[in-house]
């Protein structure tokens, strides 16, 4: 593997404005109303100061080509799976619709580890999403680069199985399927072209999963839309999550939570009980 020490503490900055056509097809995605105030929602902030490579600069897996180039922000890890496998968050003031907003990212670690699929690489890049009022959101966001599937390995996930998920002990608990349009609606709004989000054959071909794969973050909006809609907008001071197993597109996704204050709990769930995302969060 390659040592990626130049990139570590490499900048980013990305201007954008919480547009207003982008909210109401943000609210229209989830089937939720917007909140009065004119403020956004959390979680919105993942639609805004999106990475824009031309469609020319994108590899054959969907997400823009990396190289060793003085100006290139992410490592070239040559490892062809990518994944967002967590994200910190801290909600310091609420974004309102229609103000100017700025990014700052920065690559604050690069680690190598091996795990039951081989190789991995865990790339943390720490954010800084701004309005106009000042510093709004800070996170920390964990990249995993991972192997090709070997050759006969089964797809991911394995299929559902005979159990099924027991909401009992959960305070909150909703149910749906995502479905092919709201993994297309939600990689437009995030201008997110990996291909294991749309691109059936592909996913299932090359990056080895049983079907459509849910975007992580999608899981986590709607987990925050959860809380949401048991405390209100914008109530969370913080909220972490980490994806655990893929959730497939056109089954059930039991999304639940639990307790109050700085012992928030949330979960999304396959139908057989397997976990997809924990998270938690303070209020």
């Amino acid at each position: 593997m390659s040592d990626f020490a130049a990139w570590i503490g490499r900048e980013e900055h990305r201007a954008d404005r919480a547009d207003p056509g982008l909210f109401a097809r943000w609210c229209a995605t989830l089937d939720r109303a917007a909140p009065a105030g004119g403020t956004v929602p959390q979680g919105f902030h993942w639609c805004l100061c999106t990475p824009d490579a031309p469609t020319a600069a994108l590899g054959p897996d969907g997400h823009p080509r990396r190289d060793d180039r003085p100006d290139s922000f992410l490592p070239p890890v040559p490892l062809p799976r990518r994944m967002w496998a967590s994200s910190k968050v801290e909600f310091l003031a609420p974004l309102t619709v229609g103000e100017a907003v700025t990014r700052t990212s920065r690559v604050a670690s690069i680690t190598e580890k091996s795990g039951g699929s081989g190789r991995l690489v865990f790339v943390e890049v720490a954010h800084e999403t701004s309005g106009e009022q000042g510093l709004a959101v800070r996170e920390v966001q964990s990249l995993v680069y991972r192997e090709p599937a070997a050759p006969g390995t089964p797809p991911a996930p394995p299929p559902l199985g005979e159990g099924r998920f027991d909401p009992a002990g959960w305070d909150q608990h909703r149910v749906l399927e995502p479905g092919a349009p709201l993994l297309f609606r939600f990689s437009a709004l995030t201008f997110n072209s990996h291909r294991i989000h749309y691109d059936a054959p592909y996913a299932v071909g090359e990056e080895g999963y049983r079907g459509l794969v849910v975007h992580g973050p999608l899981t986590a909006t709607l987990l925050l839309d959860l809380a949401q809609r048991a405390l209100g907008d914008n109530a969370l001071r913080s909220f972490a999550f980490r994806g655990l197993s893929p959730a497939v597109a056109d089954e059930p996704l039991h999304l639940v939570m639990r307790g109050a204050g700085d012992g928030i709990e949330l979960g999304a769930f396959a139908a057989d009980g397997r976990q997809v995302m924990s998270a938690s969060a303070a209020a």
